[in-house]
C-alpha cells in the first residue's frame, strides 16, 4: 500500500477538506483509496456522506480490542472511509496513551486490512505535533503539507518540515514531502506574493494550488466532495491536477524500488 499523510503545523488551513477531496480525486483517477481520519474532531466522514449520528470508528474499535473492518464506511464515494469515531474525554485520553505506548499501531492496523500493493491510504491528521501525527508520519511515504497563502502559514512551515525530518527521512520507503497551497484568492496581492515566494523557495515540491472556490463549502453542506458536487469547478480541476502529480510521484518511486 501507498500511504499519504496530509499534515499542517497550524489549524484552519482546510486540511480535512483537502484530505477528503484529494482522496476522492485519486479514486476518480481509478485508484483504490482508503481515507483514514486520525483527527479526534471526527469530521472527515462528513465529506463522504456518513450519517452524523454514527459513532463507530477506529478509535472505539481499538479501545474495545476489535478489528477495523466493521468500522469501514462506503457511501456514494468510490473511496472507502475509516472514521475516527466519537470518544468522550476519558476514552480519548486512554486512546492517546495507547498511541504513545504502541508506536507501530497505525502501520499494524493498516497491514491487517489486507490492502493491495497499489492501494492508496490518505490520512488526515490534527494540526501540530501530537501522537496522531507521529503515527501518520512514521508510516507515510509521502507527506502533503497544507498551507494558506498567508504569513502565519509561511512562518509555520519550518516546524512541519522539522517533524517530517524527524519521523520520515531515512526510511527506505519514504518518497518525500510536498506542499499544497490552499484557498488561494488571486484577487489579493498578499496571496499572490506568498504563492510566488513559496514556489521560488520550494520549486517542484509545490504540488499545486487550490483556488478559493465557493463550490468547496457548498459541497460539504450537501455531504459531498467538490468533485461530485461541481465537477467543472476551479477547485475540482486543481485537485485533479494535484492527484495526478501524486500518482506520478508514487509510480516513479515504485519503479525505482
Amino acid at each position: 500500500m501507498k500511504i499519504i499523510a496530509v499534515v499542517s503545523a497550524k489549524g484552519g488551513v482546510g486540511k480535512t477538506t483537502l484530505s477528503a477531496n484529494l482522496a476522492e480525486a485519486l479514486a476518480a483517477a481509478g485508484e483504490r483509496v482508503l481515507a483514514v481520519d486520525l483527527d479526534p474532531q471526527n469530521a472527515l466522514r462528513l465529506h463522504f456522506g456518513m450519517p452524523p449520528q454514527e459513532v463507530g470508528g477506529h478509535a472505539r474499535a481499538t479501545l474495545a480490542g476489535e478489528p477495523w473492518e466493521p468500522s469501514l464506511y462506503r457511501g456514494r464515494s468510490s473511496a472507502l472511509v475509516m472514521p475516527f469515531g466519537a470518544l468522550n474525554e476519558a476514552d480519548r485520553s486512554a486512546f492517546e496513551a495507547h498511541l504513545v505506548t504502541h508506536p507501530g499501531w497505525l502501520r499494524a492496523q493498516l497491514g491487517a486490512l489486507g490492502l493491495g500493493h497499489d492501494d492508496i491510504v490518505v490520512i488526515d491528521t490534527p494540526p501540530g505535533p501530537s501522537p496522531y501525527m507521529r503515527q501518520a508520519l512514521s508510516c507515510a511515504q509521502v507527506c502533503v503539507m497544507v498551507a494558506l497563502p498567508d504569513a502565519a502559514s509561511y512562518a509555520a512551515l519550518p516546524l512541519m518540515e522539522d517533524l517530517i525530518r524527524t519521523y520520515c527521512e531515512g526510511r527506505p520507503d519514504y518518497v518525500g514531502h510536498v506542499l499544497v497551497i490552499n484557498q488561494v484568492d488571486v484577487s489579493r496581492q498578499l496571496g499572490k506574493d506568498v504563492v510566488q515566494t513559496l514556489r521560488a523557495q520550494l520549486g517542484e515540491r509545490v504540488l499545486g494550488v487550490v483556488h478559493q472556490d465557493q463550490a468547496v463549502a457548498e459541497a460539504l453542506a450537501y455531504d459531498r466532495s467538490v468533485l461530485e458536487y461541481n465537477p467543472h469547478s476551479q477547485a475540482t480541476h486543481d485537485l485533479l491536477r494535484c492527484a495526478d502529480r501524486l500518482r506520478q510521484a508514487l509510480a516513479a518511486h515504485g519503479e525505482a524500488a
